[in-house]
């Protein structure tokens, strides 16, 4: 299942710390550390890493190029020898060269954590398994933010966040926490 993989770390930037900006709370606290567990286990067996940093097209954003928000946070910054994908949409195959060093280093099954679970986790997940990729988010090392609906009613990021991962279920990708994924790494390595 898992010769041939990857580790995709998405939008771990600082300017997601400004939760006022994108709903006022956000779930998981966690899931930065979580990812750094992850990259670690990575560089130790020296697999494949690619960070992506979303460059919002947006003078507003804190993820636009412009910001100290648009750096990616100290817990996962990238070696110099890590590649780093800068994208403008949600998705990390949109705009990029991300498909082309995946397929060149023959990679097929990816392992993903990051930020947000609804926005570019879902987009990227949704596109890689629509790529023919095998995919694995991790869910305690993903998080989201409140939302509000059709209606202007607050949805609560825990629920956005479980909601968006039961509709990747299965479908799109296989969810995992970071302990279950190392699991089984451990066990395959």
């Amino acid at each position: 299942m898992i010769d041939t993989f990857a580790l995709l770390l998405i939008d771990i930037q600082k300017g997601l710390d400004e939760v006022d900006f994108y709903g006022g709370y956000r779930n998981n606290p966690n899931a930065e550390n979580n990812a750094a567990i992850l990259l670690n286990w990575f560089r130790e067996k020296n697999k494949p890493i690619f960070h992506i940093k979303h460059s919002s097209t947006n003078p507003n954003s804190p993820l636009h190029a412009s910001k100290e928000g648009f750096s990616i946070k100290e817990v996962v910054k990238p070696l110099p020898t890590e590649p780093v994908i800068t994208k403008n949409v949600n998705s990390a195959f949109i705009g990029t060269d991300l498909q082309k060093h995946l397929q060149k280093q023959n990679i097929k099954n990816l392992i993903i954590a990051g930020l947000t679970t609804n926005h570019c986790i879902s987009s990227t997940v949704r596109m890689a398994a629509n790529l023919g990729f095998e995919v694995n988010v991790i869910a305690d090392a993903c998080a989201a933010f409140d939302q509000f609906g059709i209606e202007n009613q607050r949805q609560g990021a825990e629920l956005v966040h479980q909601i968006t991962l039961g509709n990747l279920k299965t479908e799109f990708a296989q969810i995992f926490t970071t302990q279950e994924i190392l699991q089984t790494l451990n066990n395959h390595f």
